[in-house]
Protein backbone atom coordinates (compact mmCIF):
# COMPACT_ATOMS: atom_id res chain seq x y z
CA UNK A 1 0.00 0.00 0.00
CA UNK A 2 1.34 3.32 -0.66
CA UNK A 3 1.95 5.85 2.40
CA UNK A 4 2.18 9.35 1.60
CA UNK A 5 5.57 10.85 1.66
CA UNK A 6 7.12 12.86 4.73
CA UNK A 7 10.10 14.41 2.22
CA UNK A 8 11.89 12.71 -0.88
CA UNK A 9 15.46 11.93 -0.66
CA UNK A 10 18.15 10.00 -2.17
CA UNK A 11 20.16 7.33 -0.79
CA UNK A 12 23.76 6.69 -3.05
CA UNK A 13 24.50 3.16 -1.77
CA UNK A 14 26.63 1.04 -3.87
CA UNK A 15 27.60 -2.63 -2.78
CA UNK A 16 30.73 -1.15 -1.84
CA UNK A 17 29.39 0.57 1.36
CA UNK A 18 28.16 -2.73 2.75
CA UNK A 19 25.27 -4.49 3.37
CA UNK A 20 24.70 -3.12 7.23
CA UNK A 21 22.99 -0.12 5.40
CA UNK A 22 19.98 -2.46 4.78
CA UNK A 23 17.80 -3.77 6.99
CA UNK A 24 18.31 -8.00 6.15
CA UNK A 25 14.78 -8.24 5.21
CA UNK A 26 15.12 -6.16 2.59
CA UNK A 27 18.78 -6.23 1.20
CA UNK A 28 17.77 -8.22 -2.16
CA UNK A 29 15.20 -6.29 -3.17
CA UNK A 30 17.20 -2.67 -2.64
CA UNK A 31 19.97 -4.05 -4.43
CA UNK A 32 17.94 -5.37 -6.93
CA UNK A 33 16.33 -1.38 -8.19
CA UNK A 34 20.08 0.07 -8.38
CA UNK A 35 18.77 2.83 -5.85
CA UNK A 36 22.13 5.22 -6.23
CA UNK A 37 20.17 7.23 -8.91
CA UNK A 38 16.81 7.18 -7.61
CA UNK A 39 14.74 9.39 -5.47
CA UNK A 40 12.81 7.87 -2.81
CA UNK A 41 9.98 9.14 -0.46
CA UNK A 42 10.41 8.90 2.80
CA UNK A 43 7.13 7.92 5.20
CA UNK A 44 9.36 6.96 8.46
CA UNK A 45 11.54 7.30 10.49
CA UNK A 46 13.01 5.50 13.84
CA UNK A 47 16.08 5.43 16.34
CA UNK A 48 17.27 2.70 13.89
CA UNK A 49 15.72 3.15 10.74
CA UNK A 50 14.68 5.20 8.16
CA UNK A 51 11.28 3.63 5.65
CA UNK A 52 12.16 4.44 2.29
CA UNK A 53 8.88 3.61 -0.28
CA UNK A 54 10.12 3.24 -4.02
CA UNK A 55 6.93 2.33 -6.03
CA UNK A 56 4.95 -0.54 -4.01
CA UNK A 57 8.12 -1.31 -2.32
CA UNK A 58 9.36 -0.45 0.96
CA UNK A 59 12.81 -0.70 2.62
CA UNK A 60 14.18 -0.05 6.14
CA UNK A 61 17.53 1.79 5.76
CA UNK A 62 20.30 3.21 8.18
CA UNK A 63 20.18 6.86 7.99
CA UNK A 64 24.02 7.61 7.15
CA UNK A 65 23.46 7.49 3.22
CA UNK A 66 20.17 9.51 3.03
CA UNK A 67 20.12 13.19 1.94
CA UNK A 68 16.76 14.99 1.09
CA UNK A 69 15.86 16.83 -2.16
CA UNK A 70 13.57 19.46 -2.25
CA UNK A 71 9.70 18.37 -2.66
CA UNK A 72 8.82 17.03 -6.13
CA UNK A 73 5.47 18.15 -7.89
CA UNK A 74 4.92 14.57 -8.80
CA UNK A 75 5.63 11.35 -6.91
CA UNK A 76 4.81 7.56 -8.10
CA UNK A 77 1.32 6.74 -9.60
CA UNK A 78 0.88 10.75 -10.33
CA UNK A 79 -0.99 10.61 -14.21
CA UNK A 80 1.16 13.14 -16.08
CA UNK A 81 1.19 14.27 -19.76
CA UNK A 82 4.23 15.97 -21.98
CA UNK A 83 3.77 20.20 -22.09
CA UNK A 84 4.88 20.42 -25.23
CA UNK A 85 4.96 17.52 -28.23
CA UNK A 86 5.94 17.26 -31.96
CA UNK A 87 4.28 18.82 -34.25
CA UNK A 88 1.97 16.07 -35.64
CA UNK A 89 2.29 13.49 -33.03
CA UNK A 90 0.10 12.62 -29.83
CA UNK A 91 0.99 13.99 -26.27
CA UNK A 92 2.09 11.62 -24.47
CA UNK A 93 0.56 10.75 -21.10
CA UNK A 94 0.83 7.98 -18.88
CA UNK A 95 2.01 7.15 -15.24
CA UNK A 96 5.26 7.72 -12.99
CA UNK A 97 7.06 4.65 -12.42
CA UNK A 98 10.89 5.71 -12.13
CA UNK A 99 11.57 8.86 -10.45
CA UNK A 100 15.77 9.29 -11.07
CA UNK A 101 18.08 11.56 -9.85
CA UNK A 102 20.55 13.80 -11.83
CA UNK A 103 23.38 14.92 -9.49
CA UNK A 104 25.50 17.26 -11.51
CA UNK A 105 21.90 19.05 -12.73
CA UNK A 106 20.44 18.60 -8.82
CA UNK A 107 17.16 17.50 -10.12
CA UNK A 108 14.54 14.81 -10.88
CA UNK A 109 13.99 13.24 -14.14
CA UNK A 110 10.66 11.00 -14.32
CA UNK A 111 9.80 8.23 -16.36
CA UNK A 112 6.26 7.17 -17.39
CA UNK A 113 4.45 4.06 -18.37
CA UNK A 114 1.52 4.16 -20.65
CA UNK A 115 -0.73 1.38 -19.59
CA UNK A 116 2.30 -1.48 -20.00
CA UNK A 117 4.35 0.41 -21.97
CA UNK A 118 7.35 2.20 -20.44
CA UNK A 119 8.38 4.98 -22.49
CA UNK A 120 11.69 5.57 -22.30
CA UNK A 121 12.12 9.16 -22.26
CA UNK A 122 13.11 10.67 -18.78
CA UNK A 123 11.34 13.92 -18.67
CA UNK A 124 12.24 16.77 -16.14
CA UNK A 125 9.43 18.56 -14.24
CA UNK A 126 8.91 20.95 -16.28
CA UNK A 127 8.16 19.12 -19.50
CA UNK A 128 5.34 17.38 -17.76
CA UNK A 129 2.03 18.30 -15.93
CA UNK A 130 -0.59 16.77 -14.03
CA UNK A 131 -3.59 15.90 -15.49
Amino acid sequence: MLRKAIEFGIYPWFPAHGYSYIHPANRRDFEAINPADKVFEKIEENERWLVLQYGHKQFKVEPDLYSRVANLPFTFGDIVEEVNRTPGQLRLRGEIFNIYWHTSEDQAYFQIRQGKQEITQRFRADELRKT
